[in-house]
C-alpha cells in the first residue's frame, strides 16, 4: 500500500488531468476493479483508493462488483462531482435501444 503513498508524493498530492475532446477533464491514472471481488473487498479497495488521492475508478457490468463500487464512492463523503467514473457495458448491451437499457437506471441502482 505504500505505492499509494509514494503515488501522491511524485504528483504533488494530487493526479494530473488529460483533456477530452468535450472540454472535460479526465484523471490520467485510474484505479481498476477488475479482478477484485464484490462484497469487502471491492468495496475497502475502492475507499483506500479515494483516501490516497484517486479520483478516477474504473468499473464494467461483467466484473460483477458496481455495487460495492458505489458504495465505497457514495460513503467517502467527497463530493460525486470531483470523482470521474468508467464503467462498460456487456458485449448484448451494445447498439442504441440496448445501450439506452442498460444504463436505465444504473446509476441509481449501484448508489453513483
Amino acid at each position: 500500500m505504500e505505492y499509494f503513498g509514494l503515488l501522491l508524493e511524485l504528483t504533488g498530492g494530487f493526479m494530473q488531468t488529460v483533456m477530452m475532446n468535450n472540454k472535460l477533464e479526465i484523471p490520467q491514472l485510474g484505479f481498476g476493479t477488475w479482478q477484485i471481488p464484490d462484497g469487502k473487498a471491492a468495496y475497502e479497495s475502492v475507499r483506500y483508493a479515494l483516501e490516497v488521492g484517486y479520483r478516477h475508478i474504473d468499473t464494467a457490468a461483467a466484473y460483477g462488483n458496481e455495487a460495492s463500487v458505489g458504495q465505497a464512492i457514495r460513503e467517502s463523503r467527497i463530493a460525486r462531482e470531483e470523482i470521474f467514473l468508467t464503467t462498460k457495458l456487456h458485449n448484448n448491451d451494445h447498439g442504441y435501444e440496448q445501450t439506452k437499457e442498460s444504463l436505465s437506471g444504473k446509476p441509481e441502482k449501484n448508489g453513483y
